[in-house]
């Protein structure tokens, strides 16, 4: 309860003077994944196809992290500070790792995730290739081979022969599954080509490169080792280099600052670059200088420009169905993309309707289905249809393309409102599926939709019936009606969802404690739009005033009167329906020279409980008539969700 009080004399003062009154006012493809890896750098990443698992080492945070295709991550290997290069043996079953502080290589067992062995190596080893069971490791600018098939590990170091490799990347290692006994060796501008069949390395070739190598891999049919370089004088891209003698052969360009090279199994390469403004990954068939694919990182974590490839940090999954890269923005985030269908090209399938069309009339819809290499005529592609009858889609007859992939089909629309026609193309073995649609507005009919109540003014807590009446449709009868009380505290919220019923009405009854805006929806049907219609009533709040301190009551003519004498403070305690910072209105009036005059008014707080309570200063002389009421008043009372409700006035005298 909050109590006030005011002064009667003051009041008596204001009306004998000037009778004026106070008041108070209160104021990437869709396909694609991307997750974020919990990691500080990114040393290397391999895939294990077996277990659809991809591995990526942390040499900053001494952490091997292993996620499933999606970026999941399922394990996480830990106190392997430095680890870095990661290979995969030839059956799957184990991870090797190259732990530089450690000065060892790691194995790690692929159904478990747990460590199996550790193999001290007596130098820092770095990238890590597995040839016919041997593990070859780089080790500053030389490199070692460790094997592990006897009963005892057998490390044999400084491999390199009397190639002088030389350069701030350190060594890069290459080697592929497909040719066996072929190891490949590059750094500082440098390369070579190893046979490992035997015992040791035996130099094949060696031979010098345009730039320093940033990676390097081995084509599976062993005819080629690809780099990357950076140069401008040659061009940005990826280097070919014949296996046999080194020999440069026609390369794969990128525009900027190229940073990886991983060959997939079935020859497709896949290379990187680091830029924010171009794409990052490039996908080529070999042999082919115009990539299938490219990739372009999005903007993450509002950074300062595009995710950027990390060095290095590409790897396709066995079956060439995906590639994985890690991308990095400004603020050190690390995210594992997987990208699919990388060796598949992507058409462009348009599709053009008209803008309007009758309904029942027939219309035409044209389109094309283009591609880097074109497809051929005939090409079958599904038609859907999407409409208020068909929300789902219907399907539709295909339709096929002609020779230069364009394609045409007529239908007649059963139903009016927004008809998208969807035509999809599913894709070969070289082409990833395609879709594209375009919609027609189709003009439906206007149905009548009425509300009564509007505008009236109801008593508080009275429950008012609202009647919707819906005029001719074709199928659908359904209204729904929704009540929304004033006052962002009360939702809006479904009263009835019904068919309407033999009149076309349907009812709902609102317990009307506030002003309410009630609304009817149709949704529409095939022939007649979609309506809408809103009725906005009002309910007054429940206000009563308890007077104490008199001496008793009576009369004086025919209006009841409290008496007080004059020197006691009578005491007006108001109850009103609460709302959180609602005041009461109390208003004064003195009866002077026949007549009632203001004598002001002013807001109180209500408490918690609705109530608030003021005391007034006694009058200090007898004879004094006066009378009050407290008043909710919308918008002045602190708020607006209720509609202005006048208390009943009470009266009453100061006597001797």
């Amino acid at each position: 309860m909050r109590r006030r009080s005011i002064s009667i004399a003051t009041s008596l003062a204001v009306v004998l003077g000037s009778a004026s009154l106070i008041t108070g006012v209160a104021g990437p493809a869709a396909a694609d994944s991307a997750k974020v890896l919990p990691v500080k750098a990114v040393g290397d990443i391999i895939v294990d196809g077996a277990h659809r698992r991809v591995y990526v080492s942390d040499p900053a945070g001494g952490k091997i992290v292993v996620t499933d295709y999606s970026g999941t991550v399922k394990a996480t290997l830990t106190g392997l500070s430095g680890v870095s290069g990661l290979a995969l043996s030839a059956d799957s079953g184990q991870v090797y790792a190259a732990v530089k502080n450690g000065n060892r290589i790691i194995s790690v067992e692929t159904s478990t995730y747990t460590q199996t062995a550790s193999y001290p190596v007596g130098v820092a080893p770095g990238d890590l290739e597995v040839v016919d069971g041997r593990i070859w490791f780089a080790h500053g600018t030389n490199f070692g081979s460790l094997d592990v098939s006897g009963p005892e590990p057998v490390v044999h170091l400084a491999q390199r022969g009397d190639v002088d490799f030389s350069g701030a990347f350190g060594m890069f290692l290459a080697s592929d599954p497909a040719v066996p006994g072929v190891l490949v060796a590059g750094n500082g501008g440098r390369l070579a080509v190893y046979d490992v069949s035997a015992d040791g390395a035996v130099l094949r070739v060696k031979g010098d490169m345009d730039t320093a190598v940033r990676q390097l891999d081995l084509t599976p049919d062993g005819e080629q080792v690809l780099t990357s370089w950076g140069d401008p004088e040659y061009g940005y891209g990826l280097g070919a280099y014949s296996a046999t003698d080194l020999t440069e052969r026609p390369g794969y360009p990128i525009d900027a600052y190229p940073n990886a090279v991983r060959v997939a199994p079935d020859g497709s390469v896949a290379g990187g670059s680091s830029s924010w403004y171009e794409p990052d990954v490039h996908i080529h068939r070999p042999g082919d200088a115009v990539p299938v694919r490219e990739y372009d990182f999005p903007n993450t974590g509002n950074s300062s420009g595009a995710d950027t490839l990390v060095d290095g940090a590409l790897a396709w999954a066995p079956d060439s169905s995906r590639v994985f890269a890690v991308s990095e923005n400004t603020y050190g985030t690390y995210t594992l993309r997987a990208l699919t269908d990388p060796t598949k090209e992507l058409p462009t399938l348009k599709v053009s309707a008209p803008g309007t069309s009758e309904r029942g009339k027939k219309l035409t819809v044209t389109g094309k289905l283009t591609s880097r290499t074109p497809l051929a005529a005939g090409t079958a592609l599904k038609v859907t249809r999407t409409d208020v009858d068909s929300p789902d889609g219907k399907a539709l007859a295909a339709v096929t393309t002609k020779a230069d992939g364009g394609f045409s089909f007529t239908d007649t629309p059963p139903a009016g409102g927004k008809v998208t026609y969807k035509v999809s193309y599913a894709g070969d073995a070289t082409h990833a599926p395609a879709s594209g649609s375009d919609a027609v507005d189709v003009p439906r009919k206007a149905t009548s939709l009425t509300l009564n109540n509007n505008g009236k003014l109801y008593a508080y807590g009275k429950d008012v019936t609202f009647t919707a009446h819906l005029g001719t449709t074709y199928k659908n009868r359904t209204v729904s009606l929704y009540a929304d009380p004033f006052g962002s505290d009360k939702p809006k919220k479904l009263l009835k969802t019904a068919k309407v019923n033999s009149s076309g009405n349907l009812s709902a009854t609102v317990d009307m404690t506030r002003d309410t805006a009630v609304t009817a929806v149709f949704a529409g049907d095939a022939r007649y739009a979609s309506k809408t219609v809103k009725s906005t009533a009002y309910a007054q709040v429940k206000v009563s005033t308890a007077v104490s301190k008199h001496y008793k009551t009576g009369r004086i003519g025919s209006t009841n009167y409290y008496y007080f004498h004059k020197n006691t403070d009578p005491v007006f305690t108001t109850t009103m329906t609460y709302y959180a910072g609602r005041k009461q209105r109390f208003q004064l009036q003195v009866y002077y020279q026949g007549s009632w005059h203001d004598s002001g008014s002013q807001y109180f707080a209500l408490g918690a409980g609705g109530k608030s309570a003021v005391r007034l200063e006694a009058a200090g002389t007898a004879g004094v008539r006066a009378r009050m009421r407290s008043s909710y008043v919308n918008g002045s009372s602190g708020d607006s969700v209720n509609s202005t409700t006048h208390g009943a006035w009470k009266y009453f005298t100061f006597t001797n």
